[in-house]
């Protein structure tokens, strides 16, 4: 078997080996072509192949199956989590309870396994089913802690339901100990409310208290004055800050710089930029992205290339935010062509994700360029880059548009075998082309395949 401590390059190797039979496999061959590559695995091998299908829930879990079969090989927690997450991705509830009940077995079960669960069925908008899984953990052997309530409350905050995150809050808050974290997760679901007034009442409840605000809870106020548009009051807390010893960090600089953009106040932007500088604070990569926007956002793109070129002289390496931020503008201003030279740039330094990949997919479709498009596509499937639902619609879509349903029904299909669901409307678009040319019969096979995805209960 494979240790841990080989060397990164083997490791790498046997996972774009292991990533290809995945992506061009058919999953009923599965195991005997994974079989046939004489690849014994290891746990941070099985980490990494699952890391890489984290879009594509069924194929990973058909992996993580595998994996389990072999020799002398046992599932970390980690493997587990991943798997779990992909599953909870494409709503495959049930198999997703069947690992956590394995992972109970082994006694592998922890507070962070809950989390997860709840994290993903929030952000489906399923809240009582996350509220389920945090009143269920004793039943599994785990007691929830104040890390558990967290978890729970950060659930429902970060999927828009702070409502709900405050009643149970109201409701359970003798039984755990609020800590900054508490209130800091409640303060930003106000924020993103947006609700300004009840953050606000949160904040002087939380020094009421007597749990003094941290570096996370000031950047997030900052943040949401930020964001209501009040972005000189968040300069006034900015520098009340020193007053309880808080040094401003490069994030809360940059959610400065990144409202001043978008308020079109560049200059400030600029002195924001320079004055964290002068007060010892290092520029990241973050605050360089809100540099590069913030003159994005005033056409200013000579400028915003000297960013980036400042930053590789700087040794602050861009990274797909970076990119992403150059391309989506100039594609709004129809700047394609330097779009494309920023893509080509990208690729040269850093791995495109999927937002990436998904615009300029979009702006060759739009453009009708779909050799171009498909190009893009060629080149993603070259890097093992599983695509995510937005970029197989995109381009499935743009097929659809210049009426090749062939092509749009293979990669249809590709998508369904990689676990995942396509839209109503994107379904809706192909079955219209299927029908008006007389293919009922293709129809049919796609309804039956897309049948295997219906959702699964959601509990044991």
């Amino acid at each position: 078997m494979y240790s841990t401590s080989e060397p990164v390059q083997d490791i790498s190797d046997l996972t774009r080996k292991l990533c290809k039979v995945l992506m061009s496999c058919p999953t009923l061959a599965l195991d005997t072509a994974l079989n046939q590559t004489g690849i014994r695995v290891s746990p941070d091998l099985v980490e990494n192949v699952l890391e890489r299908f984290e879009n594509a829930g069924m194929v990973a879990f058909r992996f993580f199956e595998w994996a389990e079969k072999q020799r002398s090989y046992s599932h970390s927690i980690r493997a587990y989590h991943t798997t779990i997450e992909s599953l909870a991705k494409i709503r495959q509830y049930q198999i997703m309870w069947d690992l956590v009940n394995a992972m109970k077995k082994k006694g592998m079960l922890n507070v962070e396994t809950f989390c997860i669960i709840m994290r993903k069925y929030a952000r489906a908008q399923k809240v009582e089913e996350a509220v389920y899984t945090f009143n269920i953990m004793e039943k599994y052997g785990i007691s929830p802690n104040l890390a558990a309530f967290n978890g729970l409350l950060s659930a429902l905050c970060k999927s828009k339901n702070v409502r709900k995150a405050q009643e149970i809050f109201d409701r359970t808050k003798d039984r755990f100990v609020p800590d900054s974290k508490t209130y800091s997760i409640l303060l930003e679901g106000w924020g993103k409310a947006p609700n300004l007034p009840k953050a606000r009442e949160i904040f002087r409840e939380m020094i009421d208290m007597g749990c003094n605000p941290d570096i996370v809870t000031y950047g997030i106020m900052v943040d949401i004055l930020c964001k209501a548009g009040r972005v000189d009051e968040a300069v006034e807390v900015v520098k009340d800050m020193d007053s309880n010893s808080c040094r401003p960090t490069s994030f809360i600089y940059s959610v400065l710089v990144h409202t001043y953009g978008v308020e079109h106040r560049i200059e400030d932007a600029i002195d924001t930029f320079l004055e964290m500088e002068r007060n010892g604070v290092k520029a990241d990569v973050v605050v360089y992205n809100a540099l590069v926007g913030a003159f994005c956002k005033v056409n200013k793109f000579k400028n915003a290339y000297r960013v980036l070129n400042e930053m590789e002289r700087k040794g602050v390496t861009p990274n797909s935010r970076t990119y992403n931020i150059l391309i989506s503008s100039l594609i709004g201003h129809e700047q394609s062509d330097e779009a494309y030279s920023v893509f080509r740039r990208m690729i040269k330094s850093c791995q495109p994700d999927a937002d990436t990949y998904t615009m300029m997919i979009k702006m060759f479709c739009e453009r009708n360029e779909l050799e171009r498009a498909l190009k893009i596509w060629r080149y993603m499937k070259l890097k093992r880059f599983v695509p995510s639902m937005h970029t197989f619609q995109v381009l499935i879509n743009g097929l659809c548009e210049k009426g090749n349903v062939t092509k749009a029904c293979v990669l249809l299909e590709d998508m369904i075998q990689k676990g995942i669901r396509p839209s109503g409307v994107t379904f809706g678009k192909l079955r219209q082309l299927l029908i008006k040319e007389g293919r009922e019969d293709v129809l049919k096979f796609l309804q039956e395949k897309m049948n295997l995805l219906v959702k699964e209960p959601l509990y044991n």
